[in-house]
């Protein structure tokens, strides 16, 4: 039977003055989006007692990028997707799984994520980013399966990259055609779910 796989690579990205320039720039932008969507859902949850959620939040991003125009430099997709992760930060907060959702600062770090439109090369040890062009990285492993999304991370002043790939992979199964419980005691080592036991291999 055959099953999906996610499995995640990561490699030290290779690039120009020019790219280190434009990640640096989408990375404000996403973090910019994130906190104005922050302070825009805490107002909103004030004023309605709830949630703004993903939609409410996503139809702010045109205002936002009339009034503050480098927005429209960065790719559509990471700008929605910085919004995407605030929205499942709110949810985890709900769900008494997560603190509340806090604003980022430039001193965290950088990155984004790619959700769709890579194309990549290993036999050129290179990859094609939306807005960036091709991209060189240190090509440590091969990777397989179809790549599904593209996260950048600065750290230690250098840039990574984690590609997430999905595979599909034949999954055994077992040859056996019957199955059997088993409960596990004191007076009786074993008690099985057709009735018969094993009992104590040693007495105390």
């Amino acid at each position: 039977m055959e099953v999906k796989r996610l499995q995640a690579y990561k490699f030290e990205l290779m690039p120009t003055g020019q790219h280190q320039k434009l990640m640096r720039q989408f990375s404000g932008s996403r973090r910019f989006v994130f906190n104005k969507a922050l302070a825009h859902s805490v107002r909103y949850y004030r004023r309605f007692k709830k949630s703004a959620g993903y939609v409410n939040l996503a139809n702010q991003l045109p205002k936002w990028k009339r009034l503050h125009l480098f927005l429209a430099e960065a790719p559509s997709q990471v700008l929605q997707q910085s919004l995407m992760d605030l929205d499942k930060a709110y949810v985890a907060f709900f769900k008494g799984n997560a603190d509340f959702p806090t604003f980022k600062k430039k001193s965290q770090g950088g990155g984004f994520r790619y959700p769709q439109g890579c194309a990549l090369e290993q036999s050129n040890s290179r990859i094609k980013l939306p807005k960036l062009g091709w991209v060189r990285y240190r090509n440590s492993r091969d990777i397989e399966g179809l790549v599904k999304n593209v996260t950048l991370s600065y750290k230690s002043n250098k840039w990574f990259m984690t590609v997430q790939t999905e595979r599909s992979v034949v999954q055994e199964i077992h040859p056996a055609m019957s199955s059997i419980g088993i409960d596990v005691g004191i007076t009786r080592f074993a008690t099985l779910s057709d009735a018969t036991f094993i009992t104590p291999l040693k007495q105390l």
